[in-house]
């Protein structure tokens, strides 16, 4: 216990830098584990499509949602569902809904303002479309 003490005052800086990336890891994790949208592998959203229909809902830029998109994912822009814009998505409100978005990061804003929403079922996609791309899951690409 002693080295420890002499090294936290030896380097106030490092020791420093320590706490506070051990505090972001569990501030992260904690608000994960706590939160109400839950994240889903390119497994898991392959079998809730298959056996509960539910509707994957990419959030990405129409450029690159034209580059290639999961099979019969519906468009719409951040923008759209902030504004409450939902093009048809109010009659799911019980359907599973997935949102993606290019890495997973901004899905999760998008999916808690749904579930504020009164959507019930809304999860992300873990890593994204980034994710999906690197396991070789099938892409379609917008017509022009």
């Amino acid at each position: 216990m002693q080295q420890y003490i002499e090294f936290f005052s030896n380097h106030p800086m490092l020791s420093l830098a320590w706490l506070v990336i051990a505090g972001l890891l569990i501030f992260g994790w904690a608000k994960q584990r706590f939160s109400s949208v839950a994240q889903v592998t390119p497994t898991e959203l392959t079998l809730q499509v298959n056996r509960h229909d539910a509707v994957v809902l990419d959030i990405r830029a129409e450029a690159d949602y034209a580059k290639g998109h999961i099979t019969d994912a519906k468009h719409l822009t951040a923008a759209d569902i902030a504004a409450q814009k939902l093009a048809g998505l109010e009659k799911k409100k019980d359907v599973p809904i997935i949102v993606v978005c290019q890495a997973g990061m901004s899905a999760q804003k998008v999916a808690a303002n749904l579930a504020k929403q009164g959507f019930s079922k809304v999860s992300v996609l873990q890593g994204g479309m980034s994710s999906w791309t690197s396991a070789n899951l099938p892409i379609v690409k917008a017509k022009k």
